[in-house]
């Protein structure tokens, strides 16, 4: 049974910050890039310049966010 008031939301209380450096942890930018498809984790990546990026990007931030749920689901990150 679930705890009153907890959220079923796998992103929530997490910063894009910290799901960027976690994807990058788990599976480097060359990876990232090859998965997700996105020019920030191509060219010169880095987890300032991606999160840049991805703030004012809302599709690219969107391919992030279900990335980060879908890798959760399936027991993928580190």
């Amino acid at each position: 049974m679930d705890t009153p008031g907890a959220s079923k939301d796998p992103l929530h209380g997490l910063t894009l910050e910290k799901i960027v450096t976690h994807l990058y942890e788990s599976y480097g930018w060359e990876e990232l890039g090859y998965q997700v498809r996105i020019n920030c984790f191509i060219s010169n990546p880095s987890v300032q310049s991606s999160l840049k990026f991805l703030r004012k990007t809302p599709w690219a931030r969107k391919k992030v966010e279900d990335f980060y749920v879908y890798s959760l689901r399936k027991k993928l990150l580190k």
